[in-house]
């Protein structure tokens, strides 16, 4: 039996990324980037007006100038361009500046002027509403490192450098499959004694979330015969998800199935509660995760080992379980002598844990947005106390409104 931080390290030394690909970047959003983008220009690229505005010397403090023209965002001039003596010129916003105005009185800030003349007020700053050229980006800095999953913004900084087409690693292929013969899709009908699958969908949702690409097969039966064909359909993965029959009972034939198949076990119980009989190992370079047939225990451990293993074939350097430390709204007992998974909410400042801990129920699973994992030492947590919260529902959004400034 391992420990869940020794079952982790196990999955990232045995998976890894299966290549590349090259793709626009308008088609990259949630994807890995696979290499290093380093800036090819300055940005800005050149020293403009933050402001609309009069762009004028410092030595000019207080002085009478003549407006020597207009440059509007986009106007071209020249590197040699510089402001005339005793002169201003007018700038929009965003317009490049010539050489030697070090300073941008905005409009409204003009104390007093005429047609084709200002006069310049004594409090004029250096340097004011001025974008210097690379104050952003500067040419030749990492932009965004190999192994970042990219978001909206991230594909704003690769258009900002002209970049139309980046290599990308390629997306897990993940397969979920259940084994059980009391279980019905749930577009089938059912009979007394039978119930509907719900893991596999709650996998392959969780799995798409996560950037793979996922495959349902039929729910195989609770034969080993019928397990292994299930297998063999299943070895063009990445990594294959079961959940389900790795328990002692007598039909409990996942395990059993994948070692005759050449599963080699990387681990096969896990000190965590809900969730103990969680087995990983590997055919050829293909991942296996079979998880127990339990909602709420299959579905914790895929928080934990699923989740796991998906960054990492996806070679996102963002692997590992981030928490974020909060105080528990009320007093919290238990039975010490297991590291225990607590359900529960987190509202932006407490966790709340779940009255509902029964590892078949799946009703905690929607109504949480996360658990706490608390050490075999601990039997019981005061209200106050400070502990780790994990995420299932990174959703920082709220159903009523809420002071947004602060003060």
């Amino acid at each position: 039996m391992v420990s869940i931080a020794d079952g982790l390290e196990r999955i990232y030394k045995s998976l890894s990324n299966r290549g590349s690909e090259l793709i626009p970047i308008e088609e990259s959003l949630g994807r890995v980037i696979a290499e290093d983008i380093v800036a090819k220009y300055s940005l800005p690229n050149f020293d403009n007006s933050a402001m609309d505005g009069f762009g004028v010397s410092l030595i000019d403090v207080g002085k009478k100038l003549k407006i020597w023209k207009t440059i509007f965002a986009g106007d071209e001039v020249r590197e040699d361009e510089t402001l005339p003596p005793n002169s201003a010129v007018k700038v929009m916003t965003g317009a490049k500046l010539p050489n030697g105005v070090s300073s941008i009185i905005p409009f409204e800030e003009v104390p007093e002027s005429g047609e084709d003349w200002i006069l310049v007020p004594n409090s004029l700053q250096p340097h004011k509403h001025i974008r210097t050229k690379g104050e952003d980006i500067s040419e030749g800095s990492l932009l965004v490192q190999s192994g970042t999953k990219l978001d909206g913004y991230s594909i704003g900084i690769l258009a900002s450098q002209g970049v139309s087409h980046i290599e990308v690693f390629k997306k897990p292929k993940v397969i979920v499959f259940a084994t059980g013969k009391e279980l019905k899709m749930h577009y089938e009908e059912i009979l007394p004694h039978q119930i509907y699958n719900t893991n596999s969908p709650m996998l392959i949702s969780r799995s798409k979330e996560l950037g793979a690409d996922v495959s349902f097969l039929k729910i195989s039966e609770d034969s080993k015969e019928a397990i292994k064909k299930a297998i063999r359909n299943s070895l063009g993965a990445d990594l294959i998800i079961t959940s389900g029959g790795v328990s002692v009972g007598e039909a409990d034939f996942t395990k059993e199935s994948f070692l005759e198949m050449g599963m080699k076990v990387i681990f096969e119980k896990v000190d965590i509660k809900p969730g103990k009989p969680t087995t990983f190992g590997k055919i050829d370079d293909i991942g296996i995760l079979n998880l127990p047939g339990n909602p709420s225990a299959g579905l914790i451990n895929f928080e934990i080992f699923g989740k796991a293993s998906i960054l990492q074939i996806s070679g996102n350097r963002e692997n590992r379980i981030k928490t974020i430390e909060c105080e528990i709204l009320e007093d919290f007992k238990i039975k010490s002598g297991k590291t225990t998974v607590v359900l529960g909410n987190y509202d932006g400042a407490i966790f709340k844990p779940t009255k509902k801990r029964s590892p078949g129920m799946i009703s905690p699973l929607h109504e949480n947005s996360g658990f706490i994992i608390l050490d075999k030492s601990v039997s019981e947590i005061k209200k106050g106390s400070f502990v780790r919260f994990i995420p299932t529902k990174l959703n920082w959004s709220s159903d009523f409104p809420e002071e947004i400034l602060t003060f």
